[in-house]
């Protein structure tokens, strides 16, 4: 519940990203902070307005997700407090964002790493030392957010202090500036819903299988998340450069970037596909220990080989697309692929059952691509 809260409001990492990335290549250091300013007001501001609607969303998730009346309690007691992190998560979306766009991914790395690193801690302590249960895990989460926060701000300073001292009135923001934030936001916004909108049918589906399907298809989405950690950096790294070379109108190193990309996803691709093809054994039992579910997944194994395959061009794009501030096009392709995921479920389900899901969620990815590709 709360990985679709946070994905819906995204876009303020991408667009932070996009916009930065161009005000760098056009050496505006004066723009690129008053960019920063500007996304940790609205991310604030959007942060405030979910914590006042707290309780509807609450009753609105359970009411979506309808989980078992055994954990509804837990739910409850975990949900109340992961709530008060919604600041400085979103926050971190804003920084994260913006030292993408200032071509320092190294920054976000530490935040990222010791933010983790201290939520292990945290909610291992809270639980087998202070006996704190589900409530201790959601402290150890609370904890480590607000404090990757701090850093974050903190890092920010240290490295690019005296480019904010150089600015005069650093919240400062014309109608225009907000306009063009919001309308490169509002249809990343619209994006998020689309992909959200697959992955909460992927839950609904799963749960309506049963608890081994609702298990395997939590398996299957961890094997395109180990992907999507990896592809990330490069759609990153897509959305940096060629952001920033798109900002400094240099069209030859923005297609040297382009190239580099390709050939890093690429090669990436395959590794990833002959580890799933000959080692997909091995993820499932590190994932699970119950045997009837590791059986189970084997069936899987045809979609799970073709999942990095089918979305390469998606994330090269999503990161190429982010940098050039071109959302409409991020949107058409979402669009585009969400429409195949829905028509090839529903036109196979009847008969193939789960597998026509996952069939649906490859189709989805490599249709993402195909737009984006004939977009550009």
């Amino acid at each position: 519940a709360f990985n679709i809260l946070y994905w819906l409001l995204s876009f303020l990492r991408f667009g932070t990203g996009g916009m930065t990335a161009q005000s760098y290549g056009a050496k505006d250091e004066e723009l690129c902070a008053r960019l920063l300013a500007r996304s940790l007001t609205v991310s604030t501001a959007i942060a405030a307005v979910i914590l006042l609607l707290q309780v509807p969303i609450y009753h609105l998730i359970v009411w979506a997700i309808s989980p078992d009346p055994f954990l509804v309690g837990l739910v409850r007691k975990y949900y109340y407090i992961c709530i008060w992190g919604t600041v400085p998560s979103l926050g971190l979306y804003a920084l994260t964002g913006w030292f993408v766009g200032m071509q320092n991914t190294r920054l976000p790395m530490v935040v990222s790493i010791s933010q983790n690193i201290l939520n292990i801690i945290l909610s291992y302590t809270f639980v087998f030392w202070c006996d704190m249960s589900v409530s201790g895990i959601a402290s150890g989460t609370l904890l480590a957010q607000w404090a990757g926060f701090f850093m974050a701000l903190a890092l920010v300073w240290w490295k690019y202090s005296s480019m904010f001292i150089k600015v005069k009135s650093l919240f400062r923001s014309t109608i225009e500036d907000y306009e063009r934030f919001f309308r490169v936001n509002s249809t990343l916004f619209l994006r998020t819903v689309f992909l959200v909108a697959v992955n909460i049918w992927i839950i609904v589906a799963g749960a309506k299988g049963g608890a081994v399907i609702l298990a395997v298809n939590s398996i299957m989405m961890q094997m395109f998340i180990l992907y999507t950690y990896i592809m990330d950096g490069f759609a990153f790294a897509a959305e940096a450069l060629c952001g920033r070379y798109y900002g400094a109108r240099d069209r030859e190193n923005f297609s040297e970037a382009l190239r580099g990309v390709w050939l890093w996803s690429f090669g990436l691709t395959v590794c990833y596909t002959l580890a799933y093809a000959f080692g997909s054994s091995i993820f499932t039992n590190i994932l699970t220990t119950d045997p009837m579910i590791r059986e189970v997944t084997k069936d899987y194994h045809l979609w799970e080989v073709l999942i990095p395959i089918c979305g390469m061009a998606a994330f090269v794009w999503d990161g190429v697309f982010v940098g050039i501030t071109n959302t409409v096009g991020m949107l058409k392709g979402t669009m585009g692929g969400a429409m195949a995921f829905f028509a090839v479920y529903f036109l196979f389900s009847g008969k193939m059952g789960n597998h026509a899901l996952w069939m649906a969620f490859d189709s989805y990815l490599f249709m993402r691509g195909a737009v984006q590709h004939v977009i550009y």
